[in-house]
């Protein structure tokens, strides 16, 4: 089983990237690029009416036949991307947007660490454990 997460700045630059199993990390660098296309895309179509409904999920941004990915936005445009094995079924929507919720929260917590530099790369021991739970749960 297939997972990845990754965590993108809004200028589209990686902040954190996670996935199991690790070989596969740099396998992504490229689908990463290519999802952040499809999110600014939703995001520029949807516009005003994604402020106005506070709705930051995405959903599904595009199948392959290996995998999914799918596309969460915070409002300060940090883009969080999960990819999933499309061999995992037992995944349904409501999964995907509570994981993206606490990927958010996590994310939340280290932006109030006044030891952070927004826009570095993530390097937290908790938001490391959170992801790995994550992961784990997934597979």
């Amino acid at each position: 089983v297939l997972v990845s997460v990754i965590c993108s700045s809004p200028q589209n630059y990686p902040l954190y990237i996670r996935s199991i199993p690790t070989e596969n990390e740099l396998k992504f660098h490229y689908t990463v690029h290519t999802s952040l296309d499809v999110v600014d895309e939703k995001i520029s179509a949807m516009g005003k009416a994604l402020v106005d409904q506070r709705e930051l999920y995405l959903g599904l941004l595009y199948p392959t036949e290996d995998y999914k990915v799918y596309g969460y936005v915070t409002n300060s445009k940090v883009k969080f991307v999960m990819v999933v094995d499309s061999s995992n079924t037992a995944l349904r929507d409501n999964e995907i947007r509570s994981m993206f919720r606490k990927l958010h929260n996590s994310y939340t917590d280290i932006m109030c660490n006044p030891f952070y530099n927004p826009g570095d790369r993530i390097h937290s021991r908790a938001f490391d454990n959170m992801v790995n739970s994550m992961m784990v749960q997934v597979c």
